[in-house]
């Protein structure tokens, strides 16, 4: 089968390798389909991945048809149309035994930790696989990454009585919009970029666009909360912030925006040290969070909400690519000036 891997950074190179044939009892075999490409696999390419190691075969935001099981059983069956759930956890670890597989100590991560699906079929344990009837394979590939997000304002919390601000507009900033506005609060939106700032207006209704591309303080998001349509938040502040920027700056300041009482949520990570103001974080009782990965419950509610028609992930959806052009195509895609949201790969 045709394999894309990823030797060094700026490196791919087509493999073909054995088709995967012996299943234990508790695996199956999928057809991928389509391909999600993920600011993991960006950051990857360029080098500036953490906790990864090459070579690497890439791709985990993926939608795919199951072609063989190990055992019958009764969540999947063949001829499923299926999303996967990356997260390869132990399942004996404490984070697993206490229902938090996501950040497993022993996590395996399909496409960072161990081999993804840049390739034709794949080995899976069928417990990572989540089937819909009625979904293409594209948004099934959407799946993963919106989790993300679904997790993340899950973990803060979030109800309709918040005022939220996201702050980067990327993917998985936008995810977390998605499922902010679902819980009925009010959502503010801060970026650099004028174009996301505008999808995330009209096909999100985030109600707050910030542009931050000259710099943002307090004092002006005091200013624009006052100037909100109702003009309800005079003089207030986000009672939950989240960070899905992974940059250092970003986060580092996102704590001068936190309310009083107030929660901080970092979605994106980097390689380095978060450093905060100590007597600030206490003076307002900050309470910080971490979110990682997603839940198996987090794809199911997913699934749930696109087959009902509360999602459409087609806009989000502005380039494609077939699996033979990807290594051309990639370069492209990593210049902000062909303004991906979202590419997808067909296999």
């Amino acid at each position: 089968m045709k394999t894309l891997r990823l030797e060094e950074p700026q490196v791919f190179k087509f493999q073909q390798q054995d088709q995967p044939t012996s299943l234990e009892p508790h695996e199956a075999l999928i057809k991928i389909k389509n391909i999600g490409i993920c600011g993991t696999d960006y950051h990857a390419f360029r080098g500036k991945q953490p906790f990864f190691s090459y070579p690497r075969v890439l791709g985990h935001e993926l939608g795919a048809e199951v072609v063989a099981v190990g055992q019958e059983n009764d969540r999947i069956k063949v001829g499923d149309k299926v999303t996967v759930e990356p997260y390869m956890n132990c399942g004996n670890c404490q984070s697993c035994k206490n229902g938090k597989g996501n950040c497993c100590e022993n996590l395996q991560v399909l496409g960072v930790h161990t081999d993804g699906g840049m390739c034709e079929y794949l080995k899976v344990p069928y417990q990572k696989l989540h089937a819909s009837k009625s979904l293409s394979f594209e948004q099934l590939a959407v799946v993963e990454p919106l989790s993300i997000g679904a997790h993340a304002v899950q973990r803060a919390g979030v109800s309709s009585e918040d005022i939220v601000l996201v702050i980067g507009a990327g993917p998985i900033g936008l995810s977390v919009i998605q499922f902010a506005k679902l819980t009925g609060a009010t959502v503010a939106v801060l970026d650099i970029n004028a174009e996301r700032l505008e999808f995330a207006k009209v096909q999100l209704k985030a109600d707050i666009l910030l542009d931050g591309s000259q710099g943002f303080s307090v004092e002006s998001l005091r200013k624009q909360l006052e100037r909100s349509p109702t003009g309800e938040f005079r003089g207030l502040l986000p009672t939950v912030v989240f960070d899905a920027t992974g940059s250092p700056n970003s986060m580092k300041n996102a704590f001068n925006f936190v309310a009083f009482g107030g929660k901080l949520v970092f979605v994106g990570l980097f390689i380095g040290d978060v450093i905060f103001d100590d007597p600030l974080f206490h003076r307002r009782e900050i309470t910080l969070f971490a979110s990682r990965n997603s839940l198996p419950q987090d794809f199911t509610n997913i699934i749930e909400l696109m087959e009902n028609g509360k999602i459409d992930i087609k806009p989000w959806i502005s380039h494609r690519a077939d699996f033979e052009d990807l290594p051309v195509v990639f370069n492209h895609w990593l210049d902000p000036e062909s303004k991906v949201i979202k590419a997808m790969v067909s296999v």
